[in-house]
C-alpha cells in the first residue's frame, strides 16, 4: 500500500440548508478527501499508470503539464510517489496555495503571466504551447490534459462510486467544465447504469463557450477555458448552465458557513447550478454534485481572504 491506495472512495453528503423547500435532495460528493484534496488525483493517476504500461513514460523520464493548479498538485503527488521529476507550466491565475503545493511536492514551476490575475482563452493558449516547447526536450512526456483520453478513464470509477452510494437513486448529475474529462467520466458511467439520469454541465457566465456564447474573463479556477474542449461530448449532456463569478464565490462561502463544507469556487458553481436543477426536479428526486477541491486551496484568494 502507498499513497495513491488513498486515492477514491470519498464521502457522499446531502446538502442541509443552502437547499431551499420544495427542491430535489442535493448531494455533494467530498472529492477533498483525495490526497492532495481535489478530484484531480483520480485522472493523474490514470493518465501516468497508462502511460506507463503502453512506455510511452519509462523510467528517468520527466512529465510535463501545463494546469492551473489542481492537475499539477495531483500529478506532482503521483510523480513523487513513483519517481519521477514533473514539470508544470502554470502561471499567477491561480492561487498561491496552489502553486506553492506543486512545489511542495517537487515540481519545477514555468509561471506564464495573466491579465490581471484572470483565467483567459490566451492565457490557455499561452500555457499550452509554454508546455508544448518543454516537451520537444528529451525524455519528457507531456500528459497534455485537453487532448489524453486516458484521464477520462480515471473517473470511470468515480461513476460507479456515485450509482453504489446512491444506491441507483439519482436522478441528474451536475458538475463543471474544465478539461471535460471528469464530467464526460462520470457521465459515461451512470447513463450506461440508467439512460434516464440527467446529465447538466457547468461553465463561467462570462464565458458560457459551450451555450454559443464569446469567450471572455472570469475567476472560477480551473473551468470555462475559453473554447469548446476537445473531451467535449455533448451527446452524453443534457442541459448547459452558466454561473457567474460572483454566484459561485458566494455560494462557496455560504458551503462553508451553513453546511460546514469548505470547497473551492468551482464547487460553488456546481451546487448553484445543481440547485436549480433540483428546483426543476422537485422534492422526489435526487441531484449529485462535486465538491471538487478544498477552500484550503483558496484561503488567500478574495472567495475567503479577510479584508
Amino acid at each position: 500500500m502507498n499513497i495513491l491506495h488513498a486515492i477514491g472512495n470519498t464521502s457522499l453528503v446531502r446538502l442541509r440548508n443552502v437547499v431551499p423547500p420544495g427542491c430535489a435532495a442535493v448531494y455533494a460528493k467530498l472529492e477533498w478527501e483525495n490526497p492532495t484534496g481535489s478530484m484531480k488525483d483520480r485522472m493523474a493517476r490514470a493518465v501516468i499508470s497508462r502511460a506507463e504500461e503502453d512506455g510511452r513514460l519509462k523510467p528517468g523520464d520527466t512529465v510535463v503539464e501545463y494546469t492551473g493548479g489542481s492537475t499539477g498538485a495531483s500529478l506532482a503527488l503521483v510523480c513523487a510517489a513513483k519517481g519521477y521529476r514533473i514539470h508544470i507550466v502554470s502561471s499567477d491565475a491561480f492561487s498561491r496555495e496552489k502553486l506553492d503545493h506543486m512545489a511542495a511536492l517537487g515540481a519545477e514551476l514555468t509561471l506564464v503571466p495573466s491579465e490581471g490575475g484572470l483565467t483567459t482563452k490566451k492565457l490557455i493558449l499561452d500555457m499550452i504551447e509554454t508546455a508544448r516547447e518543454l516537451s520537444k526536450e528529451p525524455r519528457t512526456y507531456w500528459t497534455d490534459q485537453l487532448n489524453n483520453h486516458d484521464s477520462i478513464a480515471g473517473y470511470h470509477v468515480l461513476g460507479e462510486e456515485i450509482w453504489a452510494q446512491t444506491n441507483g437513486r439519482i436522478d441528474a448529475f451536475v458538475h463543471c467544465v474544465g478539461t471535460a474529462a471528469s464530467l464526460r467520466g462520470v457521465a459515461t458511467v451512470l447513463k450506461q447504469r440508467d439512460p434516464r439520469i440527467s446529465i447538466a454541465a457547468v461553465e463561467p457566465a462570462e464565458s458560457s463557450v459551450l451555450l454559443g456564447g464569446s469567450p471572455g474573463p472570469h475567476k472560477i479556477e480551473g473551468v470555462g477555458i475559453g473554447y469548446t474542449p476537445p473531451l467535449w461530448e455533448p451527446a452524453l449532456v443534457d442541459d448547459i448552465l452558466p454561473v457567474a463569478t460572483n454566484e459561485a464565490k458566494d455560494m462557496a462561502r455560504r458551503l462553508a458557513r451553513e453546511e460546514a463544507l469548505f470547497a473551492g469556487t468551482s464547487s460553488g458553481a456546481n451546487v448553484a447550478a445543481a440547485i436549480r436543477i433540483a428546483r426543476r426536479l422537485g422534492p422526489d428526486a435526487a441531484v449529485v454534485t462535486l465538491m471538487a477541491d478544498s477552500g484550503l486551496k483558496y484561503v488567500s484568494t478574495d472567495v475567503y481572504r479577510r479584508t
